[in-house]
């Protein structure tokens, strides 16, 4: 794969007067893409590890028609987010954990990933070259995708013979811009993971699947879908990008995440940030039944955060929930973003300083 150095952003042309910010309007940012300026690019072949990555402008990319990514779907990839503190300082979320993701990702997909030193280092570098389009405090984030593929050209069923990590970033606001909760539907027809499968990994063929049943949802006026298991159809898995979370009184529960759901890192953050609160925290198998019956349900994700979930609709049966200021979902959201943002004290040693 050969990054194209012709092409290149106006990044440089859309600066403000100050110089600091590109001529964004920061208020009515959403969850799309800015191209921005640079990325990261780092190749290596089967059978080494990779080395040296550069940095170079933000713009299209060759591939070969017979590659792996593009014929048989190998190829994972990350999302992780930078935080402007209100001191100008930029911080990142726990970036080693989607490191060790990436890692356990490209080994059930038979790829070489990049070391944990070698993933932050790049993601630091991207965002650093990107400063000027890391949001100023309080106005968004700047969403970091890192991407493992296999970029060598192969015909035949395995493992591609060259390999190419990228890091690219965009500054973002909300996900669900204007919705202070989601109104779900549960899917019958179409499942998200089974057993044995890739659902505990962040592999790019997990997610167009999911976009029949969303786009279903979606045309009935619903915000995302809820996957049941595809053993039973009793009990929940996740949402199309996110994972689920009852509420009953003191008790917060949560699929585990043996084999099909996706190891969230809001998810395992907001667990740790619930038991810290006095929330007895469970993570087992919670039936559609049990979440149906909850006083209140929300989800996490890199791009969610945590979000409350307003109802859900099963078999033509609407239920609502609690999304009231001093719900659990809101004093578990606000503890997570206070960390994020340097408004609060990181007592969890969650947050790498980009420097």
């Amino acid at each position: 794969m050969v990054p194209s150095l012709n092409s290149t952003t106006e990044a440089n042309a859309n600066s403000n007067n100050d110089g600091k910010y590109p001529d964004v309007n920061w208020e009515e940012l959403g969850f799309s893409l800015t191209p921005t300026d640079f990325m990261y690019v780092m190749k290596c072949s089967i059978g080494e590890n990779f080395s040296q990555g550069s940095l170079i402008p933000y713009g299209n990319i060759e591939l070969s028609p017979s590659s792996g990514i593009l014929n048989y779907g190998q190829g994972v990839f990350e999302g992780l987010k930078a935080y402007r503190k209100e001191d100008g300082r930029i911080l990142l979320f726990r970036p080693e954990q989607n490191a060790l993701r990436m890692k356990a990702g490209a080994e059930r997909l038979c790829m070489p990933p990049p070391s944990i030193e070698q993933f932050v280092d790049a993601v630091k570098q991207t965002v650093l070259a990107n400063e000027r389009w890391v949001p100023p405090f309080g106005k968004g984030s700047m969403y970091v995708r890192p991407l493992l593929m296999g970029s060598g050209a192969t015909l035949g069923l395995g493992p591609a013979p060259e390999y190419t990590f990228l890091v690219y970033v965009s500054p973002v606001g909300s996900y669900h811009k204007g919705q202070r909760s989601l109104n779900l539907v549960v899917e019958e027809k179409h499942h998200r993971a089974s057993s044995g499968g890739t659902g505990s990994i962040k592999t790019v063929a997990n997610y167009s699947p999911v976009l029949n049943a969303l786009s279903r949802a979606k045309a009935q006026g619903f915000s995302e879908v809820v996957f049941l298991d595809a053993a039973t159809g009793k009990y929940i898995d996740e949402a199309s990008a996110c994972n689920l979370f009852s509420v009953k009184g003191n008790t917060i529960s949560t699929p585990p995440t043996h084999g099909i759901i996706l190891p969230g890192i809001t998810r395992k953050s907001i667990i740790e940030i619930a038991r810290t609160l006095g929330y007895q925290v469970e993570e087992r198998h919670v039936t559609i039944d049990e979440l149906l019956d909850a006083d209140e349900a929300f989800c996490t994700g890199t791009a969610v955060v945590v979000t409350s979930i307003g109802s859900v609709t099963h078999q033509g049966r609407r239920v609502e929930y609690k999304t009231r200021a001093d719900t659990a979902c809101q004093k578990l959201r606000e503890t997570l973003v206070g960390i994020q943002m340097g408004v609060l004290e990181d007592t969890m040693g969650w947050m790498v300083e980009v420097n």
